[in-house]
């Protein structure tokens, strides 16, 4: 009788363990399937997951103090020896402040000079945190995106209107070039509000979007990335 209690039992657990495997192969294509349906966007934001996890455990792994190693800007890590590395781009230049850049579009003409209005136009995303959008270039793009196109963004050069990363990346373009740059928090919002210092998204989700990023105390590297086209600007 124990015998056939006990084939009984380790077949039903033998059933069990191959319906969980089944369940498991199954999942796993299923998400399989997913990724390979993603999006580039989403993907992107996949990869930020893996680099904030490679990021924030191999400076510890390797023995890389703080004064070796520079980390993203996070409340809750601030005068920690470990954190989430800083990213950087290969096919990015960096400049003597930490903006890092690259030219999408090579504008042509002169740069514009301290105190000349100029024009552009720009999208916003914060990188640093899933790579959502804030504001979007050239027209609104779906969802509470969605309405007229925006009014063209114009400040006057050389008089810290605007976020210095901003600054810094319109100063050297000319008109008709595209640039993308990555903003650091030191080099972003004083005190993480966006109504300190222009740009500021025009929409109320864009703004609500920038504000959680901004205003967070947490795990959340506040690092941003800009599209800026410089269209046009005024001689003074």
């Amino acid at each position: 009788m124990a015998l056939m209690l006990y084939a009984s039992t380790s077949s039903a657990f033998k059933n069990l363990s191959q319906q969980d495997n089944c369940a498991k192969q199954a999942d796993v294509a299923s998400r399989t399937k997913m990724c390979l349906q993603m999006l580039p966007e989403e993907k992107t934001c996949v990869r930020h997951r893996r680099e904030f996890i490679a990021g924030f455990f191999v400076p510890m792994l390797l023995g890389v103090g703080a004064a070796d190693a520079e980390f993203a800007d996070m409340p809750a890590l601030r005068g920690k020896d470990y954190g989430k590395t800083k990213m950087r781009y290969p096919d990015f230049k960096e400049t003597s402040s930490g903006l890092q850049f690259k030219d999408l579009k090579m504008g042509t003409g002169p740069i514009p000079k301290p105190g000349e209005t100029v024009v552009v136009d720009w999208a916003g995303y914060t990188i640093g945190y899933y790579g959502r959008i804030f504001e979007a270039r050239n027209k609104a793009k779906g969802g509470s995106f969605e309405g007229n196109e925006k009014e063209l963004f114009r400040f006057k050069v050389g008089r810290s209107e605007v976020i210095p990363a901003f600054e810094e990346a319109v100063a050297s373009m000319s008109v008709g070039g595209v640039r993308r740059i990555i903003v650091p928090p030191e080099l972003g919002y004083p005190e993480n509000d966006y109504n300190k210092k222009e740009p500021k998204p025009t929409t109320f989700s864009g703004q609500r979007a920038l504000d959680f990023v901004l205003k967070n105390q947490g795990l959340i590297d506040k690092t941003l990335l800009f599209d800026i086209e410089l269209l046009k600007f005024v001689p003074s």
